[in-house]
């Protein structure tokens, strides 16, 4: 099946305008019940998000940290598949989900502690401010398989499918183009599918593995790899907040209420580099990058509420609240000094380990050693 005739849920398109595909049609009754504070909610967390992403990066170049990975572009996917969770709902991330880790509670200066070198992790997962996120993985895939086997052991504690929409719980893993060609993400499909596992796949195809396309990458739509494996699969515009909405609260409700896993492929844009050590114009081209552009997430969106009725004084708003965010982000972040050296031993284990507090203990007094020499 070509990608022309795989069915795409998208409900605005480029200029911001209501018009549903035929794949859309299912889930305008839940969109038309989306209060206005909610619309309005989405387009906050977009601009809001977007501002920090666009800040973090600058601070890379700055030398105020290692790395970035910039999410500008993905902003619909991420944002309308996290605020379609529910409290309950466990996280997997991968390493590029600002906008939905933001969401669930994160604060953006715990990824930054993590891109800075200055944290193993960045944040306690078990904190309850931090929304049953977990912690971001660099490496490729292997968060699927976390995520995986987490909803089989929801399944297996009777935590999910019982019935009670406010109780039953699911599990929401991030992955993209290229990690989808990573075989942790085909053993965690065999395995959530055979476990019935409550457990939504959300591919964010931002068309480039690094350098790589992903025409290279597969001859079929992204989509019928999670489809092979009996999981219900849907194809839905990622720079559409709301079909990204829609599809995953569909999708998310059916899993928790025992029906298994669910995929969805977003189809999105990467507008920036990979990471902030990466330089796209050696392998992509201008015109496709404007081409992008101008399906930008938040300009449709913006558009969308406009002809609702939303004021200028709205949108002055949101701008205002987004710089003030990356303001604060900047200011926190210069302010952070050097880790204490001993954190390094404290996290390796989730108990106290006699072998870790014997390697403590040791680095403590090798250090004391030096004290008062050449005094």
């Amino acid at each position: 099946m070509s990608t022309s005739e795989t069915p795409l849920v998208r409900v605005l398109d480029e200029t911001g305008k209501v018009a549903p595909t035929p794949a859309a049609e299912q889930y305008l009754p839940l969109i038309e019940a989306i209060p206005d504070d909610e619309l309005a909610q989405f387009y906050r967390d977009m601009v809001g998000i977007r501002a920090i992403d666009t800040q973090a990066t600058n601070l890379q170049r700055q030398g105020q940290l290692a790395l970035w990975p910039p999410s500008r572009g993905q902003e619909a996917a991420q944002v309308g598949s996290g605020r379609a969770a529910r409290a309950q709902d466990t996280i997997f991330p991968s390493y590029r989900e600002h906008a939905v880790t933001r969401i669930r509670g994160v604060d953006p200066v715990d990824i930054i502690k993590l891109m800075r070198g200055v944290s193993h992790g960045g944040w306690d997962p078990t904190d309850p401010k931090n929304g049953n996120t977990r912690l971001y993985t660099l490496v490729l895939g292997s968060q699927v398989l976390h995520a995986a086997g987490y909803a089989m052991g929801l399944t297996f504690d009777g935590r999910t499918g019982t019935g009670d929409p406010e109780r039953d719980e699911a599990v929401v893993v991030y992955y993209g183009d290229g990690a989808s060609s990573q075989g942790d993400v085909h053993e965690a499909m065999v395995f959530a599918a055979s476990y019935h596992a409550p457990t939504l796949f959300f591919l964010q195809n931002n068309h480039w593995a690094i350098s790589v396309p992903v025409t290279t990458q597969s001859r079929v739509p992204l989509v019928q790899r999670s489809a092979g494996y009996g999981i219900p699969s849907v194809r839905v515009d990622g720079n559409d907040v709301l079909a990204s909405y829609a599809v995953s609260r569909v999708a998310l409700d059916e899993a928790r209420a025992g029906g298994g896993p669910r995929a969805i492929e977003a189809v999105t844009y990467r507008l920036g580099a990979h990471t902030t050590s990466d330089d796209p114009t050696k392998y992509r081209g201008d015109d496709e990058e404007l081409a992008w552009a101008g399906r930008d997430p938040i300009v449709r969106m913006r558009a969308f509420l406009e002809n609702r009725g939303a004021e200028k004084g709205f949108f002055a708003e949101v701008d205002a609240e987004a710089a003030d965010a990356a303001e604060d982000l900047r200011a926190r972040t210069v302010q952070l000094g050097p880790p204490r050296a001993d954190l390094m031993f404290d996290h390796v284990y989730s108990e106290p380990h006699p072998l870790i507090e014997e390697q403590k203990a040791w680095r403590a007094r090798y250090e004391a050693s030096f004290e008062g020499e050449g005094q």
